[in-house]
């Protein structure tokens, strides 16, 4: 399947380049370092920070107090997820709010999300604190939308621009960290319409966010950076996935108030402070760019603009006090959301009808493209067996149905023995799965339906 042959990709990749460094590190800039701003301006541009001080107060206030009462009232839950093969609980817990019914996929886990409230949906919360937290990150949500829309079309104006141009107030407020430097100035290009306002609300429409919640100090291990020597991941290298092609990420961070015996004389320390969490970046398998440790304080935010998700790799580094961060995204949920499964199932059901006299049920139509549809959909498949082994079937017919099917069956029963292996301690107190061992069979009658 495409999604093995990609991991199988990575992972040459990534032995290729720790084969390639060897016993050293790779180098890495951090604010302290001379010229990582003009690193940052011209390898990691579509990289924004958007400090504290210039984010209103009030929405501070009752986002961080959103975090408190999801953590008070239990919502946080690591997530099992599948890596090369093997089963491993994150070690950051998680919950997905966003739009009713919609859902976000990462590392073949699957996550439904706690609406936020909408018009036209009427939502019931189990208690009126949880309604309280969901409105205040969809005020958020609403903000970094707009916060985005503007940042694009700023980089989109200094594209346009062939001579230098007075930073305004605005660019400011978008500034390197320290104030040096603007980060909106970029050398390549966004390849979108510049006066297309439809295509960057479409690509900074957030439609959920997935919540992060960790305390490094409560964590037996946390994974080594492997190639800069960073220090303690809480989240290693990788793209977001299951996203809108192009579309940008906005990320708020709050991390807790340190105390003062936490932080680390920086005048007698190399590389990042591991006190302070940071946002890690890099240019994708590239050994010649140096990597950045950007520190993240409480409360400020950051914007993987255009296609920075797509060509180069964060990481989240820790540091020593518990943090939370709300990630929004423009999920791809073109086939992701209740009404669209709602809606699969209504045209399987089409195909299906029931005896009058007996209610036996039949399919309708054996025509190539239904089958691929429903079988698509995972729909009734000993009913197409039964069909194709029909005598009035021809050889060639029969060829052709079983032809369409036979893949999404094997695919099928291929993904059921990942879930099963995932679910190891569940399965040995449960049977064989009909829809699992009807696969088994389903497949050894094949040849002989072939045969005839």
């Amino acid at each position: 399947m495409k999604r093995r042959a990609g991991a199988r990709e990575k992972e040459v990749k990534k032995r290729k380049l720790l084969e390639e460094l060897g016993e050293t590190w790779l180098p890495y800039l951090t604010p302290k370092d001379a010229e990582f701003h003009q690193v940052w301006k011209t390898k990691y541009s579509k990289l924004l920070l958007k400090k504290a001080d210039n984010i209103p107060k009030e929405l501070h206030h009752v986002v961080q107090e959103a975090f408190v009462t999801l953590q008070k009232h239990d919502c946080f839950f690591q997530d099992l997820v599948r890596i090369k093969g093997k089963d491993f609980f994150t070690p950051v817990s998680r919950i997905l709010i966003g739009n009713p019914g919609y859902t976000y996929k990462y590392l073949n886990t699957r996550l439904f999300t706690v609406p936020w409230p909408m018009d036209d949906f009427e939502i019931k919360y189990c208690h009126p604190e949880l309604f309280t937290a969901c409105k205040a990150l969809i005020k958020l949500n609403d903000y970094l939308n707009i916060e985005a829309v503007q940042a694009l079309q700023e980089q989109n104006l200094f594209e346009t621009k062939e001579t230098d141009t007075a930073v305004t107030d605005r660019e400011q407020d978008f500034a390197f960290i320290k104030g040096k430097g603007s980060l909106l100035e970029d050398q390549s290009t966004l390849h979108t319409p510049r006066n297309s306002c439809t295509s960057l609300k479409y690509r900074t429409s957030y439609n959920l966010t997935l919540l992060n919640y960790m305390d490094p100090l409560q964590m037996p291990y946390l994974k080594q950076e492997p190639y800069f020597g960073m220090g303690n991941m809480a989240v290693s290298w990788h793209h977001d996935e299951n996203l809108v092609e192009r579309s940008t990420v906005a990320v708020y961070n709050y991390s807790c108030e340190g105390s003062a015996s936490d932080k680390v004389n920086e005048q007698d320390m190399e590389g990042r402070d591991p006190a302070d969490w940071h946002v890690g970046l890099k240019v994708a398998w590239d050994i010649k760019t140096p990597g950045l440790a950007i520190p993240l304080h409480p409360g400020d935010c950051y914007f993987m603009l255009d296609d920075l998700n797509m060509t180069h790799q964060h990481c989240v580094l820790a540091g020593l006090q518990p943090r939370f961060s709300s990630t929004h995204r423009v999920a791809e949920c073109s086939t992701g959301t209740l009404e669209y499964i709602f809606g699969q199932c209504e045209v399987a059901l089409q195909n299906l009808q029931a005896d009058s006299d007996s209610a036996a049920l039949s399919l309708k139509s054996l025509e190539v493209q239904v089958v691929k549809e429903v079988e698509g959909i995972h729909n009734e498949t000993s009913l197409v067996l039964c069909e194709v082994g029909k005598d009035e079937r021809t050889r060639e017919q029969r060829n052709e149905i079983i032809s369409c099917f036979l893949p999404l069956l094997t695919e099928r029963q291929e993904l059921r023995k990942e879930w099963a292996a995932s679910h190891k301690p569940l399965r040995n107190q449960m049977p064989v799965p009909a829809c699992t061992e009807f696969a088994r069979r389903a497949k050894a009658k094949v040849p002989s339906l072939l045969e005839r």
